[in-house]
């Protein structure tokens, strides 16, 4: 296939647990049908990995694995031949045996943070690892047939999309979780102190959103280390990812010019500071083993001129959002007459509540406001008329969540910032899927010239 962002096109954003089973099952092969039958050329969705014990997707207990509960059932019919197998672990070495041991050992000590395993097994010495290997041979075993299964499928998947050349979009958190096999495993790539606890943690500071800025909890990267071995985790993190979709957004890609350091005895984010990160050195590294480097750069919020700079010095498109269009602000780069084609477009994210949900949260000045930058009428369903505006943009590729095509209210919700309830549960019904409104989809994307042909 060719670049993945190198023509004008259009995607749904929905997470496989929004299936209507929540799962890699037929439902994928359906919901393809539907991408196909309304014009769309790309599935984008949010993290994989195994979430956490809110259902976020973005604090995973693992950088590189898949999370099992997305898998259909018991083992399909094909049987489970030990050299596909064999082969996988070998392939997948540089994580797998560290992930199926990080598992167990969560287990063996009732979920406890590896920070407080007994020394042993939290300091990896290797006769401790070596005992558990002996001792927990199935369980192990079991936790590496269930990412070997993970990946068939969805390798499968992935060449049912490439048949009918639909390009799949997946998502990069730049950090991972503390309580990880990444962090437990690689401890000299992380500032960490002799028990493994962080040093710094990672947020952003405070602004006028918060008084107190986000304490997020991530550890941060030990720079240097990850430099000094030209960037090898990084390396086969995007490996992993690369063999999974044709695009990776990146998250907090401002991440990658500075981070925001707070000690970890801080309960806010208000004693941080700002701690250059080579991001050039590591980008570099990467565009050396991938060439293409299909990365969508996430620079939603406060973006300097350095990160800016950045994303253009390696060509990678930045993202806007339309929610965030309507102010007083000429310049605002989320307004559509200032999106250029080096960008994604959203209506909204996973973060943003739905439009329907958004406008009628506006007060009945910002309602009017809406129409008159769009140039709508007052009488026209707003979510129509965003969803035209969004499409008509320069932007090479935009992007609409289903709740959007579906013009649903804000019960259907993907995500609320800042609280640790109720969301990533959304999940849509095949009989929400109106023939008629997919035909309108399918007829505003020929229009905007972003059709694309199964």
């Amino acid at each position: 296939m060719s670049d993945p962002l190198g023509r004008r096109q259009a995607g749904v954003l929905l997470h496989p647990t929004s299936l209507p089973s929540g799962r890699l099952d037929g439902d994928v092969e359906r919901w393809l049908d539907t991408l196909c039958d309304s014009g769309m050329g790309v599935w984008q969705m949010l993290p994989l990995g195994i979430p956490d014990h809110t259902g976020s997707p973005y604090q995973s207990c693992s950088a590189f694995a898949a999370d099992p509960a997305l898998l259909a059932g018991t083992e399909d019919g094909l049987a489970m031949a030990e050299i596909p197998l064999e082969a996988f672990r070998e392939r997948e070495r540089d994580w797998l045996q560290d992930f199926a041991r990080f598992r167990v050992l969560k287990r063996l000590f009732g979920q406890a943070a590896w920070q407080d395993w007994p020394t042993p097994y939290r300091d990896r010495h290797p006769e401790a690892l070596a005992r558990l290997d002996a001792e927990h041979a199935a369980s192990l075993l079991a936790e590496i047939r269930q990412q070997h299964r993970l990946e068939r499928r969805w390798q499968a998947i992935r060449a049912e999309c490439r048949r009918r050349g639909l390009r799949l979009f997946g998502d990069m958190p730049i950090f991972v979780a503390l309580d990880s096999a990444e962090v437990w495993s690689c401890r000299e790539q992380f500032l960490l102190d002799e028990r493994g606890q962080p040093l710094y943690v990672a947020g952003v500071p405070p602004d006028y959103f918060s008084e107190t800025g986000q304490r997020w909890g991530n550890p941060h990267y030990d720079w240097q280390a990850m430099q000094a071995d030209d960037f090898a985790w990084w390396r086969a993190r995007m490996r992993r990812a690369l063999a999974w979709f044709d695009i990776v957004r990146l998250d907090h890609f401002r991440g990658l010019v500075a981070s925001w350091m707070i000690p970890a005895h801080s309960e806010t984010a208000a004693e941080g500071f700002w701690q250059a990160v080579p991001g050039e050195a590591l980008l570099t590294a990467l565009h050396e083993e991938f060439p293409d480097l299909p990365i969508v750069a996430e620079d939603l919020g406060i973006i300097t001129p350095e990160v800016t700079a950045l994303r253009r010095r390696f060509g990678l498109p930045g993202m806007a959002v339309i929610q965030f269009a309507f102010d007083a602000f000429e310049d605002n780069p989320h307004k559509p007459a200032n999106i250029g084609e080096d960008t994604v477009v959203y209506t909204g994210t996973h973060d943003n509540d739905t439009l329907r949900g958004w406008f009628q949260s506006l007060d009945e000045g910002t309602r009017a406001f809406v129409y008159q930058l769009l140039g709508g009428n007052p009488g026209e369903d707003v979510v129509d008329l965003v969803i035209r505006r969004t499409l008509e943009t320069r932007a090479r590729l935009a992007v609409l969540p289903l709740q959007d095509i579906l013009g649903l209210d804000g019960s259907a919700r993907m995500n609320t910032p800042g609280t640790a309830e109720g969301n990533w549960r959304w999940r849509f019904a095949w009989e929400q899927l109106d023939p008629q409104r997919l035909a309108w989809l399918r007829e505003q994307l020929q229009r905007t010239e972003r059709l694309h042909e199964c």
